[in-house]
Protein backbone atom coordinates (compact mmCIF):
# COMPACT_ATOMS: atom_id res chain seq x y z
CA UNK A 1 0.00 0.00 0.00
CA UNK A 2 1.27 3.47 -0.87
CA UNK A 3 0.45 6.61 1.13
CA UNK A 4 1.49 9.96 -0.34
CA UNK A 5 1.51 13.35 1.40
CA UNK A 6 2.45 16.30 -0.81
CA UNK A 7 3.11 19.96 -0.32
CA UNK A 8 1.69 21.72 -3.38
CA UNK A 9 3.40 25.09 -3.92
CA UNK A 10 0.77 26.18 -6.47
CA UNK A 11 -2.04 25.96 -3.91
CA UNK A 12 0.23 26.58 -0.92
CA UNK A 13 -1.32 23.62 0.91
CA UNK A 14 -0.76 20.01 1.93
CA UNK A 15 -2.74 17.30 0.20
CA UNK A 16 -3.02 13.53 0.11
CA UNK A 17 -2.00 12.50 -3.39
CA UNK A 18 -2.08 9.41 -5.55
CA UNK A 19 0.53 7.93 -7.85
CA UNK A 20 -1.36 9.30 -10.86
CA UNK A 21 -0.92 12.84 -9.52
CA UNK A 22 2.86 12.45 -9.41
CA UNK A 23 5.16 12.85 -12.41
CA UNK A 24 7.02 9.86 -13.79
CA UNK A 25 10.24 10.90 -12.09
CA UNK A 26 11.05 12.81 -8.90
CA UNK A 27 13.18 15.27 -10.86
CA UNK A 28 10.04 16.47 -12.67
CA UNK A 29 8.32 17.70 -9.53
CA UNK A 30 7.46 21.44 -9.56
CA UNK A 31 9.88 23.70 -7.74
CA UNK A 32 9.04 23.98 -4.05
CA UNK A 33 7.22 20.64 -3.93
CA UNK A 34 7.82 18.28 -1.01
CA UNK A 35 6.55 14.70 -1.19
CA UNK A 36 6.45 11.98 1.45
CA UNK A 37 5.81 8.53 -0.02
CA UNK A 38 5.22 5.77 2.52
CA UNK A 39 5.47 2.21 1.20
CA UNK A 40 3.49 0.17 3.74
CA UNK A 41 4.03 -3.56 3.05
CA UNK A 42 4.39 -2.86 -0.68
CA UNK A 43 4.26 -5.36 -3.50
CA UNK A 44 7.34 -5.86 -5.71
CA UNK A 45 5.51 -3.91 -8.42
CA UNK A 46 4.97 -0.93 -6.10
CA UNK A 47 8.62 -1.05 -5.04
CA UNK A 48 9.69 -1.05 -8.69
CA UNK A 49 7.36 1.87 -9.43
CA UNK A 50 8.73 4.08 -6.66
CA UNK A 51 12.32 2.90 -6.12
CA UNK A 52 12.99 1.97 -9.71
CA UNK A 53 11.11 4.46 -11.90
CA UNK A 54 10.10 7.46 -9.78
CA UNK A 55 13.21 7.62 -7.57
CA UNK A 56 15.86 5.18 -8.82
CA UNK A 57 18.14 3.89 -6.06
CA UNK A 58 21.36 1.91 -6.12
CA UNK A 59 21.08 -1.88 -6.38
CA UNK A 60 22.75 -2.26 -2.96
CA UNK A 61 20.23 0.14 -1.43
CA UNK A 62 17.35 -1.83 -2.89
CA UNK A 63 18.92 -5.04 -1.60
CA UNK A 64 19.10 -3.63 1.94
CA UNK A 65 15.55 -2.28 1.75
CA UNK A 66 14.04 -5.60 0.65
CA UNK A 67 16.15 -7.75 2.98
CA UNK A 68 13.19 -8.74 5.25
CA UNK A 69 11.16 -9.89 2.23
CA UNK A 70 13.84 -12.48 1.40
CA UNK A 71 13.58 -13.91 4.90
CA UNK A 72 17.06 -12.75 5.92
CA UNK A 73 15.81 -10.72 8.88
CA UNK A 74 15.98 -6.98 9.37
CA UNK A 75 19.06 -4.94 8.62
CA UNK A 76 20.67 -3.20 11.59
CA UNK A 77 20.58 0.64 11.76
CA UNK A 78 22.90 2.52 9.44
CA UNK A 79 23.08 5.68 7.30
CA UNK A 80 24.78 6.06 3.90
CA UNK A 81 25.13 8.96 1.49
CA UNK A 82 24.83 8.47 -2.25
CA UNK A 83 25.28 11.13 -4.95
CA UNK A 84 21.53 11.76 -5.32
CA UNK A 85 20.06 10.71 -1.99
CA UNK A 86 20.60 9.85 1.65
CA UNK A 87 19.74 6.32 2.77
CA UNK A 88 19.02 5.32 6.38
CA UNK A 89 17.77 2.24 8.19
CA UNK A 90 16.39 2.19 11.73
CA UNK A 91 14.75 -0.51 13.86
CA UNK A 92 11.58 0.54 15.70
CA UNK A 93 10.10 -1.61 18.44
CA UNK A 94 7.90 -4.52 17.33
CA UNK A 95 4.24 -3.58 17.26
CA UNK A 96 3.42 -6.21 19.91
CA UNK A 97 5.47 -4.35 22.51
CA UNK A 98 3.68 -1.03 22.31
CA UNK A 99 1.56 0.10 25.21
CA UNK A 100 2.00 0.53 28.94
CA UNK A 101 0.04 -2.56 29.92
CA UNK A 102 2.49 -5.20 28.72
CA UNK A 103 3.76 -7.34 31.60
CA UNK A 104 6.07 -9.61 29.64
CA UNK A 105 8.85 -8.02 27.63
CA UNK A 106 10.37 -10.92 25.60
CA UNK A 107 11.77 -8.53 22.99
CA UNK A 108 14.24 -11.08 21.66
CA UNK A 109 11.46 -13.52 20.74
CA UNK A 110 9.88 -11.12 18.23
CA UNK A 111 11.16 -10.40 14.70
CA UNK A 112 13.14 -7.18 14.44
CA UNK A 113 11.25 -4.58 12.33
CA UNK A 114 13.04 -2.53 9.69
CA UNK A 115 12.20 0.98 8.55
CA UNK A 116 14.13 2.20 5.50
CA UNK A 117 14.20 5.83 4.40
CA UNK A 118 15.45 7.50 1.22
CA UNK A 119 15.80 11.29 1.29
CA UNK A 120 16.39 13.77 -1.50
CA UNK A 121 15.94 17.54 -1.52
CA UNK A 122 12.23 17.17 -2.30
CA UNK A 123 11.24 13.56 -1.61
CA UNK A 124 11.13 11.29 1.43
CA UNK A 125 10.41 7.62 0.78
CA UNK A 126 9.80 5.38 3.79
CA UNK A 127 9.58 1.62 3.39
CA UNK A 128 8.46 -1.04 5.87
CA UNK A 129 6.74 -4.43 5.81
CA UNK A 130 5.27 -4.24 9.33
CA UNK A 131 2.79 -1.69 10.69
CA UNK A 132 4.60 1.08 12.53
CA UNK A 133 3.06 3.56 15.00
CA UNK A 134 5.82 6.10 14.28
CA UNK A 135 4.56 6.40 10.68
CA UNK A 136 0.95 6.69 11.83
CA UNK A 137 1.89 9.33 14.41
CA UNK A 138 3.91 11.23 11.80
CA UNK A 139 0.94 11.40 9.47
CA UNK A 140 -1.24 12.46 12.40
CA UNK A 141 1.17 15.29 13.22
CA UNK A 142 1.07 16.52 9.64
CA UNK A 143 -2.73 16.37 9.67
CA UNK A 144 -2.68 18.81 12.60
CA UNK A 145 0.23 20.91 11.30
CA UNK A 146 -0.10 20.63 7.53
CA UNK A 147 2.17 23.56 6.80
CA UNK A 148 5.19 21.76 8.26
CA UNK A 149 5.39 19.52 5.20
CA UNK A 150 7.01 22.32 3.22
CA UNK A 151 9.97 22.33 5.60
CA UNK A 152 11.37 19.41 3.64
CA UNK A 153 12.10 15.68 3.79
CA UNK A 154 14.73 16.15 6.51
CA UNK A 155 12.09 17.61 8.84
CA UNK A 156 9.67 14.79 8.01
CA UNK A 157 12.34 12.18 8.71
CA UNK A 158 13.02 13.85 12.06
CA UNK A 159 9.36 13.36 13.00
CA UNK A 160 9.67 9.64 12.32
CA UNK A 161 12.92 9.31 14.26
CA UNK A 162 11.41 11.20 17.18
CA UNK A 163 8.47 8.79 17.24
CA UNK A 164 10.78 5.77 17.12
CA UNK A 165 12.90 7.00 20.02
CA UNK A 166 9.84 7.83 22.13
CA UNK A 167 8.71 4.22 21.72
CA UNK A 168 11.62 3.09 23.86
CA UNK A 169 10.62 5.10 26.96
CA UNK A 170 7.89 2.74 28.28
CA UNK A 171 10.00 -0.29 27.35
CA UNK A 172 13.03 0.94 29.31
CA UNK A 173 10.80 1.79 32.31
CA UNK A 174 9.21 -1.65 32.11
CA UNK A 175 12.58 -3.39 32.18
CA UNK A 176 13.65 -1.30 35.19
CA UNK A 177 10.48 -2.31 37.04
CA UNK A 178 11.07 -5.96 36.20
CA UNK A 179 14.62 -5.80 37.53
CA UNK A 180 13.46 -4.13 40.77
CA UNK A 181 10.85 -6.86 41.21
CA UNK A 182 13.39 -9.62 40.52
CA UNK A 183 15.85 -8.05 42.94
CA UNK A 184 13.26 -8.20 45.74
CA UNK A 185 12.37 -11.81 44.95
CA UNK A 186 16.02 -12.80 44.72
CA UNK A 187 16.84 -11.60 48.23
CA UNK A 188 13.79 -13.40 49.61
CA UNK A 189 14.28 -16.71 47.83
CA UNK A 190 16.85 -17.16 45.03
CA UNK A 191 15.10 -19.97 43.14
CA UNK A 192 15.98 -21.31 39.64
CA UNK A 193 12.70 -19.77 38.41
CA UNK A 194 13.91 -16.30 39.38
CA UNK A 195 17.22 -16.95 37.61
CA UNK A 196 15.37 -18.04 34.45
CA UNK A 197 13.37 -14.79 34.46
CA UNK A 198 16.56 -12.82 34.97
CA UNK A 199 18.18 -14.52 31.98
CA UNK A 200 15.16 -13.63 29.80
CA UNK A 201 15.44 -9.98 30.86
CA UNK A 202 19.17 -10.11 30.10
CA UNK A 203 18.46 -11.20 26.52
CA UNK A 204 15.93 -8.38 26.15
CA UNK A 205 18.41 -5.84 27.48
CA UNK A 206 21.10 -7.11 25.08
CA UNK A 207 18.67 -6.80 22.15
CA UNK A 208 17.69 -3.22 23.06
CA UNK A 209 21.26 -2.18 23.82
CA UNK A 210 22.50 -3.34 20.42
CA UNK A 211 19.70 -1.50 18.61
CA UNK A 212 19.99 1.71 20.64
CA UNK A 213 23.76 1.95 20.26
CA UNK A 214 23.58 1.58 16.48
CA UNK A 215 20.71 4.07 16.20
CA UNK A 216 22.68 6.48 18.36
CA UNK A 217 25.54 6.25 15.86
CA UNK A 218 23.12 7.03 13.01
CA UNK A 219 21.81 10.14 14.79
CA UNK A 220 25.33 11.17 15.78
CA UNK A 221 26.25 11.32 12.09
CA UNK A 222 23.06 13.20 11.22
CA UNK A 223 23.75 15.99 13.76
CA UNK A 224 27.39 16.51 12.80
CA UNK A 225 26.59 18.28 9.54
CA UNK A 226 28.06 15.37 7.63
CA UNK A 227 25.21 15.26 5.10
CA UNK A 228 24.12 18.14 2.90
CA UNK A 229 20.53 16.88 2.73
CA UNK A 230 20.06 17.58 6.46
CA UNK A 231 19.57 21.32 6.75
CA UNK A 232 21.34 23.24 9.51
CA UNK A 233 17.98 24.51 10.79
CA UNK A 234 16.71 20.96 11.28
CA UNK A 235 19.83 19.76 13.09
CA UNK A 236 18.52 21.28 16.33
CA UNK A 237 15.55 18.89 16.14
CA UNK A 238 17.84 15.97 15.37
CA UNK A 239 19.98 16.91 18.38
CA UNK A 240 16.89 16.84 20.57
CA UNK A 241 16.09 13.31 19.35
CA UNK A 242 19.74 12.35 19.89
CA UNK A 243 19.63 13.60 23.49
CA UNK A 244 16.59 11.44 24.20
CA UNK A 245 18.26 8.44 22.60
CA UNK A 246 21.43 8.94 24.65
CA UNK A 247 19.33 9.01 27.81
CA UNK A 248 17.59 5.74 26.96
CA UNK A 249 20.91 4.17 25.98
CA UNK A 250 22.36 5.14 29.36
CA UNK A 251 19.33 3.65 31.13
CA UNK A 252 19.73 0.40 29.20
CA UNK A 253 23.44 0.36 30.10
CA UNK A 254 22.45 0.76 33.76
CA UNK A 255 19.95 -2.08 33.36
CA UNK A 256 22.66 -4.25 31.81
CA UNK A 257 24.96 -3.58 34.76
CA UNK A 258 22.10 -4.31 37.16
CA UNK A 259 21.44 -7.63 35.44
CA UNK A 260 25.09 -8.59 35.86
CA UNK A 261 25.03 -7.54 39.53
CA UNK A 262 21.83 -9.50 40.16
CA UNK A 263 23.31 -12.61 38.55
CA UNK A 264 26.33 -12.31 40.83
CA UNK A 265 24.01 -11.73 43.78
CA UNK A 266 22.00 -14.82 42.84
CA UNK A 267 25.18 -16.89 42.69
CA UNK A 268 26.32 -15.56 46.08
CA UNK A 269 22.89 -16.10 47.67
CA UNK A 270 22.69 -19.64 46.29
CA UNK A 271 26.19 -20.43 47.57
CA UNK A 272 25.36 -18.95 50.97
CA UNK A 273 22.16 -20.99 51.17
CA UNK A 274 24.08 -24.14 50.24
CA UNK A 275 26.65 -23.37 52.95
CA UNK A 276 23.86 -23.02 55.52
CA UNK A 277 22.40 -26.36 54.48
CA UNK A 278 25.81 -28.04 54.63
CA UNK A 279 26.47 -26.54 58.05
CA UNK A 280 23.16 -27.85 59.38
CA UNK A 281 23.74 -31.31 57.94
CA UNK A 282 27.28 -31.40 59.32
CA UNK A 283 26.08 -30.55 62.82
CA UNK A 284 23.37 -33.20 62.62
CA UNK A 285 25.96 -35.73 61.48
CA UNK A 286 28.33 -34.78 64.30
CA UNK A 287 25.64 -35.16 66.95
CA UNK A 288 24.64 -38.49 65.40
CA UNK A 289 28.25 -39.71 65.40
CA UNK A 290 28.40 -39.51 69.20
CA UNK A 291 25.37 -41.76 69.49
CA UNK A 292 26.83 -44.11 66.88
CA UNK A 293 30.04 -44.36 68.92
CA UNK A 294 28.12 -45.39 72.07
CA UNK A 295 25.93 -47.85 70.15
CA UNK A 296 29.05 -49.31 68.54
CA UNK A 297 30.72 -49.74 71.91
CA UNK A 298 27.84 -51.66 73.42
CA UNK A 299 27.35 -53.61 70.25
CA UNK A 300 30.80 -55.25 70.46
CA UNK A 301 30.80 -59.04 70.68
CA UNK A 302 32.61 -59.28 74.01
CA UNK A 303 31.13 -61.49 76.72
CA UNK A 304 32.15 -59.36 79.67
CA UNK A 305 30.84 -55.80 79.30
CA UNK A 306 30.01 -54.04 82.53
CA UNK A 307 26.46 -53.01 81.76
CA UNK A 308 25.58 -55.96 79.49
CA UNK A 309 23.40 -57.77 82.02
CA UNK A 310 22.43 -54.70 84.04
CA UNK A 311 18.68 -54.16 84.31
CA UNK A 312 18.93 -50.46 83.41
CA UNK A 313 21.84 -50.75 81.00
CA UNK A 314 19.95 -49.73 77.87
CA UNK A 315 18.42 -46.72 79.67
CA UNK A 316 21.89 -45.68 80.72
CA UNK A 317 23.06 -45.93 77.07
CA UNK A 318 20.12 -43.82 75.86
CA UNK A 319 20.80 -41.26 78.56
CA UNK A 320 24.48 -41.13 77.70
CA UNK A 321 23.68 -40.52 74.02
CA UNK A 322 21.23 -37.76 74.98
CA UNK A 323 23.73 -36.07 77.31
CA UNK A 324 26.50 -36.18 74.70
CA UNK A 325 24.18 -34.85 71.97
CA UNK A 326 22.87 -32.00 74.15
CA UNK A 327 26.43 -31.23 75.21
CA UNK A 328 27.55 -30.94 71.60
CA UNK A 329 24.61 -28.67 70.74
CA UNK A 330 25.43 -26.51 73.76
CA UNK A 331 29.03 -26.25 72.62
CA UNK A 332 27.93 -25.23 69.10
CA UNK A 333 25.70 -22.60 70.65
CA UNK A 334 28.52 -21.33 72.85
CA UNK A 335 30.86 -21.16 69.83
CA UNK A 336 28.09 -19.28 67.95
CA UNK A 337 28.05 -21.89 65.23
CA UNK A 338 24.27 -22.03 65.57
Amino acid sequence: MIHIVRWNPSTNSTENATLEQLPAKAGELPEGSVVWIDLDDPTPEEEARILGAFLPVHALTLEDITKPRRGDGAHLPKVEEFPDYLFAIVNPLPLELHGEGEKSVRVNKLPRPQLSAVLTETVLVTHHYAAMPCIRDGRGHLARHAGNVKRGPDYLFHLILDGIVDEYAPMVDRISQQLDHLETKMFRQPTPKVLAKLLRVKRDVTYLRKTLILEREVLARLIRGEFQLVDLREMAYYRNVYDHLVRYTDLIENAREMVSDLMQTHLAATSNRLNEIMKTLTMISTVGMAGTLIVGYYGMNFKHIGELEWEYGHWMAFGLMAVVGIGLLAMYRWKKWL
